[in-house]
């Protein structure tokens, strides 16, 4: 599959947070940023403190270590440009262990059980290169999405195995189940669900772990129009 994302504008997340500081470090607290007048008062010392390009991505494949200064910390501090060459290495190290930890809990010898190209044809490396700058990529002619796969254009009954229809990585939906299109390429495989709790004798019970996804469904309703906020509930 050639890969729509190559061709993108990068656009880092306008989301960033950003904390304000003063001599108290208290000046975050939004009564303290507004003024007698309610203008808002931006002096201060700004501190980044989080991306919020790709949700979880960070959580999932930083590489903590008790006793050492945090990988996901420094991962959020960083500026999307010095991201790859900082971090990529690590993810991919972590995404390969996150399979032989499941080798071992399958009593499988864990070189038999390695990360598989995923449905958008990606090894492990270009994946990680790809995920490990927290930004989200912009496609002026394609639909915004994190992951579409489009129809089953040439009926073979598998709908995540790409046929010419899927739109991937070009942005991000409120709608857009994030959590699950990562686990599907971190451990998905070539068609999408290589662990999704498959019954493989067929006597009710799962020999595989579930994987590919956190088995949690959008329950808001989603405005279409900015800031795309639903109703309260």
């Amino acid at each position: 599959m050639k890969l729509r994302y190559l061709n993108y504008l990068t656009a880092v997340v306008l989301g960033s947070i950003l904390l304000g500081c003063s001599d108290n470090d208290n000046s975050y607290m939004y009564d303290d940023m507004m003024d007698d007048d309610m203008s808002v008062d931006f002096s201060g010392t700004f501190v980044q403190v989080d991306h919020l390009g790709r949700p979880g991505i960070n959580t999932t494949l930083s590489y903590d270590m008790e006793g050492q200064p945090s990988i996901k910390d420094a991962h959020n501090t960083t500026i999307p440009s010095e991201m790859t060459a900082a971090f990529q290495a690590g993810f991919q190290a972590r995404l390969e262990q996150y399979h032989d930890v499941y080798a071992i809990k399958l009593g499988l010898d864990p070189a038999d059980v390695n990360y598989e190209n995923n449905i958008l044809g990606l090894d492990a490396a270009t994946l990680t290169t790809v995920l490990a700058a927290d930004v989200l990529e912009v496609a002026p002619n394609l639909p915004t999405t994190y992951f579409d796969p489009g129809t089953d254009f040439d009926n073979d009954g598998r709908i995540l195995v790409p046929d010419g229809d899927e739109v991937a990585l070009t942005g991000r939906r409120p709608s857009d189940d994030i959590i699950d299109v990562s686990l599907i390429l971190f451990f998905g495989g070539m068609e999408g669900n290589r662990f999704s709790g498959q019954d493989l004798d067929d006597d009710g019970m799962a020999d595989l772990p579930r994987l590919t996804s956190d088995g949690v469904s959008l329950t808001a309703t989603i405005s279409t129009m900015f800031p795309y906020l639903g109703a309260p509930e």
